[in-house]
């Protein structure tokens, strides 16, 4: 688990979180990073995360529908910003192929930046690092279609 610091947490809204052109710059890392892959990356932002991180990722990953792509290749990256919490996590397709250690490499760049309040950075950062192991592991099939939305979504909490 990872912290987010530099965030006055009282005074943040998940759906405040980003302006609609740092929105738009996140949405189109995502679709940047699909072009060359039939891998899926998704961005989910909520405020609070009560429990362990992980488990509520999993839980997003689930209620998106993550784990109904065809090849098993959907990564979700997911911030609770008043918790101060994020994780990344890949279904079991690419969990399989991917390097060790590489969600960490990922993680850590991804703090490096929310350090620097550099939230808009750190996402796109991580979603074009992310879109690079894809296209190692599950490069672009000529009837690829976009099996998931490539806009932010946001939770109630």
């Amino acid at each position: 688990m990872d912290s987010i610091t530099n965030v006055n947490p009282d005074n943040v809204k998940a759906k405040d979180l980003f302006t609609e052109d740092q929105k738009d710059l996140i949405r189109l890392s995502i679709e940047n990073a699909e072009l060359d892959t039939s891998g899926e990356i998704r961005v989910h932002i909520e405020s609070n995360c009560s429990g362990d991180v992980l488990d509520r990722a999993t839980y997003i990953f689930d209620m998106l529908g993550m784990q109904k792509t065809a090849l098993r290749n959907g990564v979700l990256i997911y911030l609770a910003v008043k918790s101060r919490k994020f994780a990344i996590i890949g279904d079991a397709g690419i969990n399989k192929v991917v390097p060790p250690g590489f969600w960490n490499e990922i993680k850590n760049i991804m703090f490096d930046h929310f350090s620097d309040g550099k939230f808009t950075e750190g996402l796109s950062e991580a979603i074009t690092r992310t879109g690079e192991q894809l296209k190692k592991y599950f490069p672009y099939q000529v009837d690829d279609i976009n099996e998931l939305p490539d806009d932010i979504s946001f939770g109630d909490n």
